[in-house]
């Protein structure tokens, strides 16, 4: 009796020509912000800004509290994206621009996002990748928006699609 080698399936994100101008891709799971998570995060990066890092300063603040960095924000927005479009088929982020921070994220928040393909075209440039455009949005649990953005991608095509 032969044994057959089981057809191997691995994770990815989507490539260029399966994603679908103007659909909404939901990410998850979300992901709940924790104070350990942007302590380490504003240390790392060396922000010093005392909102992120100073209860007592930050209580006299007109938000009464800490607040996650925004940076650790706009992250876990691309982050949560990544398993679903762009895990192994991105070849590199291009830009970003339109970034909002609309509502403050606090240690606790649950955060989930959505990504729209705002447009993609193939580059004329490098045969077998094109250029996508993605909006990113993020609320917490609240269903409240607290970041938007904008971020221009280069990614590849299937295997075997013709240039």
């Amino acid at each position: 009796m032969s044994e057959e080698t089981p057809r191997r399936i691995v994770q990815r994100g989507l490539y260029f020509d399966e994603l679908e101008e103007g659909a909404v891709y939901v990410h998850s799971p979300g992901r709940t912000v924790t104070e350990a998570d942007n302590v380490l995060f504003t240390t790392l990066t060396m922000n010093t800004q005392s909102l992120h890092l100073d209860a007592a300063w930050s209580e006299q603040t007109e938000f009464g509290d800490r607040l996650v960095n925004s940076m650790f924000t706009l992250s876990t927005l691309v982050g949560l994206s990544v398993a679903q479009l762009t895990q192994g088929t991105i070849v590199a982020n291009l830009g970003f621009s339109e970034v909002n921070f609309p509502a403050p994220v606090r240690h606790g928040d649950t955060l989930y996002a959505e990504t729209v393909v705002a447009s993609k075209r193939e580059s004329r440039s490098r045969p077998g990748q094109g250029v996508v455009e993605f909006v990113h949005t993020m609320r917490n649990q609240h269903d409240q928006v607290v970041a938007t953005a904008r971020r221009s991608t280069l990614m590849r095509m299937s295997p075997g699609t013709p240039a």
